[in-house]
């Protein structure tokens, strides 16, 4: 079932008419029919399960049949990852949101490869955005996550200090105890952040920074790349996560 989300307020049997590039893609790429069913999600969180009643290209009208759950965690996990090389912070955040996360928030770390001028900065960050949108159509979430502009480290630091759970995954004397043991602070609306260095490693100085105030984790006894350890803590995480709202 196709995943559409909308400005505007919805109430159960009203008619709405949808334009843009989402009647363009369900009427000429996916080439649906009336009768057909589409979710549709607003930006205050409700879902309704819709009928197209008619489409073109230039516009769909959608009767809202009924509402729907929600399909997201009642926890807000934060990401915060250093950028990578290549395309890879596109996976973190397509895998991300994926995976439920609430933001993304690029981080420049000393060890970074890649380095950003506001330019390109401006036009990652409106791709990045792009890419959380066609992720949560896919996964079917009941809202877009939102990606921050660039922070440094010490503004993600500074952000990432208001949640409840801090975690950084970082090479850990106490190994998978330390992680089990932080996860169990996760409850049922939990704000977590999660920390991800660079190709290059965390710098001392930012570890002895966060290491005071935040549970430094492991991830295993092998060494992640980025984008690897990102999705890996995500995947933790929301485990953790889901199996709080089922106790």
């Amino acid at each position: 079932m196709q995943q559409i989300f909308i400005d505007q307020q919805v109430v159960l049997q009203q008619q709405l008419t949808i334009t843009g590039e989402d009647a363009r893609h369900l009427s000429q790429v996916l080439r649906m029919h009336p009768g057909e069913r589409v979710r549709l999600s607003t930006h205050e969180g409700d879902n309704f399960l819709c009928e197209i009643q008619s489409l073109d290209k230039q516009e769909v009208v959608l009767r809202v049949m009924e509402e729907t759950m929600s399909t997201e965690l009642t926890q807000r996990i934060y990401l915060f990852q250093a950028i990578p090389k290549g395309d890879r912070m596109e996976t973190v955040i397509e895998k991300a949101v994926e995976l439920g996360v609430y933001e993304v928030i690029p981080v420049e770390m000393k060890y970074c490869v890649v380095k950003l001028d506001d330019k390109k900065k401006a036009s990652r960050l409106k791709r990045y955005q792009a890419i959380a949108e066609a992720a949560a159509k896919q996964s079917k979430r009941s809202r877009i996550p939102k990606i921050h502009p660039v922070m440094t480290f010490a503004e993600a630091v500074d952000y990432a200090m208001q949640c409840d759970v801090c975690l950084v995954p970082y090479e850990c004397k106490r190994g998978m105890v330390a992680t089990k043991e932080a996860l169990h602070k996760i409850q049922s609306n939990s704000a977590i952040s999660i920390m991800i260095g660079p190709e290059g490693g965390f710098d001392a100085t930012e570890i002895a920074r966060v290491e005071p105030d935040m549970d430094v984790i492991s991830l295993g006894s092998r060494i992640l790349r980025t984008d690897t350890a990102a999705i890996t803590a995500m995947s933790m995480v929301m485990l953790a996560c889901s199996m709080q709202e089922s106790d």
